[in-house]
């Protein structure tokens, strides 16, 4: 088997997608709201390239181009839209290539219905819509394999440049993305290539893995921003294959599977999409068993194999259901008839798989379903706090509402801050020592605590001294006023207990009653690749 061009074509194939990508893309884009994650990369991304570079050494060192590169963009406009368009201009640029992978592999009515199922799956839509580098991953991938299959063709060695090049950019914005080599690797072992394609290859991935070590061993050193993450079980591989779906329940979801498997009849396509959709993700919840790394997001890429496979598989039910038996004879629909009747049917079918699913993309477009809204904590504080009030963030991580929505928090005073976060090189600064955070305390009767729920549990004991210290110096010498409570964040108002021979001011050992029971109990947010 070989690896070659089916023909040359028009662009609709490819332009028909990228629109369709980019309209869904651009739907709802501007939700009301940024999430963690997306804070981070938006407070990140404003500081300047020596401070960023200072945070690299320290934290998310596996994101620092992407840092850099939204560095520049936000430099145009700093706004949650202009944060999240690099991802919906690359995921349209990636319903494109799936398109021009299925053209070259097996038509154009295969690119099309490809980049169209691309398009319309809602975890596509999903991280289109993030201000985080999996969307331009997924798109340097699908352009490495489309750049591999022209570089077995050219038959030279300088056509292997741009192939390189593509994957150590892809795998410089997300180490993970590196996994993508072992699936081109499969594709050339199935399509049985000669030796002279397997040494150029060899180099340009050999190049890659030395470019990415510095970074593996950097990452290596952080990997405690991934301590939350468990080994994957048959639950996750089930959830994978609903989000590769274009519909990820009922008969959707299972006629995939049913296209999937017979478009492995396409023996060139599927060389190509079925290692490139199952070795990423297999290989990483694999390594994941020992120490987890496994993330959905992290494998986004691998879709593409998926849509192809539907893609193919489509085109040879629709080609058997062109030909039907009447008394033993066939009869056929031939010419432009049946490249019409079946464009109408694909068109259709696609068209009913989108409207059906039409509810997972409108949720999705909601701030409510990220795990949680910075702006409602800001605009929350902003009604409740009065100018000069003291702030505590429990724990620290909780900063990022002030870093990302800044307004909100402008006429406090955080009390436990001792150096920003962009001076201190951390995502959200340096805090004061336990003896300093308890002396600033001792000056205040009245403090404003906006924490996570599960901060405020009494079973939660964190292990950093200065947390420990805040909900000491609560407990014993404060009580609750009020309390707000928004899409998982408790903004509580503490004023001092005080006793009735005692001037204001001075500690009491009351204790604070136990919480009321927050939310269902909730895992600590973590800082997540």
């Amino acid at each position: 088997m070989t690896i070659r061009h089916s023909g040359s074509t028009g662009p609709v194939p490819v332009a028909v997608p990228m629109a369709a990508m980019f309209g869904i893309g651009l739907w709802g884009l501007d939700r009301g709201g940024m999430w963690g994650d997306e804070s981070v990369t938006f407070q990140v991304a404003q500081r300047t390239v020596p401070q960023i570079w200072r945070l690299l050494h320290d934290v998310d060192a596996v994101h620092g181009l992407y840092y850099l590169f939204m560095h520049a963009v936000l430099a145009v406009h700093p706004g949650e839209v202009v944060l999240r368009l690099p991802s919906v201009c690359a995921a349209t640029a990636t319903a494109g290539l799936v398109a021009a992978l299925g053209v070259r592999l097996a038509g154009p009515r295969v690119g099309l219905w490809a980049g169209l199922l691309y398009a319309i799956t809602p975890m596509t839509g999903h991280y289109a819509q993030e201000g985080r580098s999996y969307a331009l991953v997924a798109a340097g991938v699908a352009g490495a394999t489309l750049l591999l299959l022209r570089a077995v063709e050219a038959k030279t060695p300088r056509a292997w440049w741009p192939y390189g090049t593509v994957v150590a950019l892809t795998c410089l914005l997300h180490e993970l993305a590196v996994l993508v080599l072992c699936a081109h690797a499969v594709t050339l072992a199935l399509a049985r290539v000669p030796r002279r394609v397997w040494a150029p290859w060899g180099c340009a991935a050999a190049a890659v893995v030395v470019l990415l070590l510095p970074l593996v061993w950097v990452s290596q050193g952080q990997a405690g921003q991934v301590a939350w993450l468990v080994p994957p079980g048959w639950d996750r591989v089930e959830r994978l294959a609903r989000n590769f779906s274009p519909g990820p329940t009922g008969v959707v979801f299972w006629a995939s599977l049913l296209l999937m498997a017979v478009g492995l009849r396409e023996r060139r396509l599927a060389a190509v999409a079925l290692p490139l959709l199952l070795l990423p993700p297999g290989i990483l919840m694999a390594v994941s068993q020992v120490r987890p790394l496994y993330h959905d997001r992290y494998v986004l890429y691998a879709l593409a194999g998926g849509s192809l496979l539907v893609a193919a598989g489509a085109r040879r039910v629709a080609g058997a259901l062109g030909r039907v038996r009447f008394d033993g004879r066939r009869v056929r629909i031939r010419g432009r008839q049946v490249h019409a009747l079946l464009g109408v049917a694909g068109a259709l079918a696609l068209t009913a798989t989108f409207l059906h699913h039409l509810p997972v993309h409108r949720q999705d477009r909601s701030a409510a379903q990220r795990p949680d809204n910075l702006a409602v904590v800001s605009a929350l504080a902003v009604r409740q706090m009065r100018p000069g009030d003291p702030v505590l963030f429990v724990p620290s991580v909780g900063r990022l509402a002030a870093l990302a929505y800044p307004k909100g928090f402008r006429r406090v005073r955080d009390i436990a801050l001792r150096e920003s976060a962009p001076r201190s090189g951390t995502l959200w600064g340096r805090e004061a020592t336990p003896g300093e955070l308890r002396h600033r305390l001792a000056s205040v009767d009245r403090v404003w605590v906006v924490a996570e729920a599960y901060a405020l549990d009494p079973g939660w004991s964190p292990s950093d001294p200065v947390e420990r210290t805040k909900l000491a110096v609560l407990a014993a010498e404060f009580s609750v006023a009020e309390e707000h409570v928004r899409d998982g964040v408790i903004l509580r108002l503490y004023v001092r207990e005080r006793s009735a021979d005692l001037p204001p001011g001075t500690a009491t050992t009351a204790r604070l009653p136990a919480s009321r029971p927050a939310t269902p109990r909730a895992r600590p947010r973590p800082v997540r690749w």
